[in-house]
């Protein structure tokens, strides 16, 4: 299994759960893409909460990532870096706390792009991850790309909490 976290330290873990999707299920319309043609889909992201992060832990940074897209990279939908430590939640497609802040994704721009896999490709997986830190800010810009966010918070992660959500979209 193409697991993205395969090769990285150990860490803790905590809980985050969504009223947008649980667990192992499929994303609904508005999380699909509408700005790559998806039908129905609107580009909205999905609304987290989570709970029972370390001690120590300074901010949150969020990431979807979709390690089964038809790249050698995979895809990155969403990241969201310097979330403060007081913040547990994520309103669905909403306003970000202050001084947080969306990096490009993988469409080139800042913000959740939605699920637009290849007709017939399959069903993917959409790793929703929310990383506790040990830094209050990252350090990186909202220029930075989010694989440069992921290997800025290697050595900062205390802890993660990932959901993953599915998509697929039949051969025509």
């Amino acid at each position: 299994m193409n697991d993205p976290f395969a090769r990285h330290p150990e860490t803790g873990t905590f809980t985050v759960t969504s009223t947008t999707v649980a667990d192992g299920e499929a994303w609904k319309s508005a999380q699909y893409s509408g700005a790559f043609g998806v039908p129905g889909g609107e580009d909205v992201s999905p609304q987290l909460s989570w709970s029972g992060a370390p001690e120590g832990t300074k901010s949150y940074a969020v990431t979807v990532y979709d390690p089964d897209a038809p790249t050698q990279s995979g895809f990155w939908h969403w990241s969201v870096a310097d979330i403060p430590a007081s913040v547990t939640s994520l309103p669905e497609g909403g306003d970000l706390p202050e001084g947080a802040y969306q990096l490009r994704n993988d469409a080139g721009q800042p913000g959740f792009i939605g699920a637009a896999p290849p007709a017939g490709h399959g069903q993917h997986r959409y790793f929703i991850t929310v990383h506790a830190l040990s830094t209050e800010k990252i350090g990186v810009g909202p220029d930075a790309t989010p694989a440069v966010l992921g290997f800025t918070m290697h050595t900062q992660t205390l802890a993660r909490a990932t959901i993953v959500a599915t998509g697929e979209i039949p051969a025509a």
